[in-house]
């Protein structure tokens, strides 16, 4: 189904495609493999036999994932027009990667994956304990993604056509060559480029590949945790989040860009906006704690590419992680109820 008029493939995701292992496990589960709640990690040797442990557990479920793919089926549910999204990433030739495909098909989202002969589809470990959770990726395929796929034809024309793209920090372990040619392309053509901190170890162990991206941004998300580490890597001495905030926003921006936005998530705690040198809070709709887990930007998405303030973006983002923070993995119900 294509999508009415000038939505369609109005928003552009690439990323690390996961297929989510999840499992509510115990502490000693935790202990034996040195997991961290609310934490993102990339796999280690001795995280490997976890994934298989995981899968034997009555509870497991399969979800497919991924950062950015999770916020792009999340956008595409919440605006509702076949056709408005579109994503790319690398994935194995083989049952994982079928589910992938049918699941984003069933999403409404165009995904265009580069499919790697030898290596498998890319697992994240969702380990859940008292409604807290860790991530624990082994990337696999996922890291296999290359400029060369996205250079073809077939797949620049989604770039070409995006009016906003949305990158999560994790990719830039993967490929940024790829990046920086879609931060450029929006910089030349004044699309809208958006990024997310994604994790302490993308903000700490690839800040130079951060660094090179980061003036091209026009919106760049993150939480709490992300925008202290990122702060105390750069030598900044505070861990206030609203001067965090606005600092981030003010880092300097490629020729061509007017502005960034930042938005910080803080669990319960209101969403700080720094814009135009001022901060703004918004209070988030309370959850019990153990119904949190940290948005993801989507619900946010689906506004900004409708025109919709900044304002309605937070409470759509809101909204968004306040009804999937209720259900298992990233799934929603039918239709939202936003307005």
């Amino acid at each position: 189904m294509a999508a009415s008029g000038s939505y369609e493939g109005v928003l552009l995701g690439m990323g690390n495609p996961l297929l989510d292992i999840s499992a509510v496990v115990d502490d000693a589960f935790l202990a034996k493999y040195d997991i961290k709640l609310n934490n993102a990690i990339l796999a280690e040797e001795k995280h490997l036999p976890m994934y298989d442990e995981l899968a034997s557990k009555g509870n497991v479920e399969y979800i497919a994932g991924g950062a950015t793919q999770n916020s792009i089926r999340v956008a595409q549910w919440m605006l509702q027009i076949p056709g408005a999204t579109s994503y790319m990433g690398c994935i194995g030739k083989d049952k994982f990667g079928e589910e992938m495909k049918k699941n984003a098909q069933a999403a409404g989202v165009t995904a265009h994956y580069y499919e790697d002969e030898a290596a498998p589809t890319g697992t994240c470990a969702v380990c859940v304990v008292g409604g807290e959770r860790s991530l624990i990726a082994n990337l696999s395929a996922a890291n296999c993604y290359k400029s060369e796929h996205l250079k073809r034809p077939e797949n620049w024309a989604l770039v070409e056509k995006a009016k906003y793209i949305y990158i999560a920090g994790f990719f830039l372990t993967v490929s940024p060559e790829s990046i920086q040619l879609v931060a450029e392309h929006a910089a030349a053509n004044n699309k809208v480029f958006l990024m997310n901190l994604s994790a302490p170890f993308i903000c700490e162990f690839f800040r130079d590949a951060q660094e090179k991206v980061l003036p091209y941004v026009d919106f760049i998300f993150g939480n709490e945790t992300e925008a202290k580490i990122f702060a105390k890597v750069r030598g900044w001495e505070t861990e206030n989040i609203e001067e965090i905030a606005l600092k981030i926003s003010q880092l300097p921006l490629a020729s061509g860009k007017q502005k960034r936005i930042a938005v910080i998530t803080q669990g319960a705690d209101p969403v700080v906006v720094a814009e135009d040198g001022k901060v703004k809070t918004f209070p988030v709709i309370l959850l019990p704690k153990e119904k949190l887990v940290d948005t993801n930007g989507a619900g946010f998405l689906s506004q900004l590419v409708q025109g919709k303030s900044i304002e309605d973006c937070v409470r759509a983002g809101c909204y968004a992680a306040n009804v999937i923070i209720q259900r298992s993995g990233c799934t929603y119900p039918e239709k939202p109820d936003f307005n």
